[in-house]
């Protein structure tokens, strides 16, 4: 019982870490994805 105790005690630091995480202010904002040109497909002659 004591290995299964541990194993609960190391998931519950892990579940107060991630609430944590995701509940604090200072939590980076998801960034804006940067629009990447696409060639339309014409051949450009030189």
């Amino acid at each position: 019982m004591d290995y299964i105790d541990k194993i609960l005690e190391k998931l519950k630091d892990l579940a107060r870490k991630l609430i944590e995480i995701l509940l604090s202010p200072e939590a980076e904002p998801e960034r804006e994805t940067i629009p990447i040109p696409v060639d339309s497909g014409q051949r450009r002659y030189h």
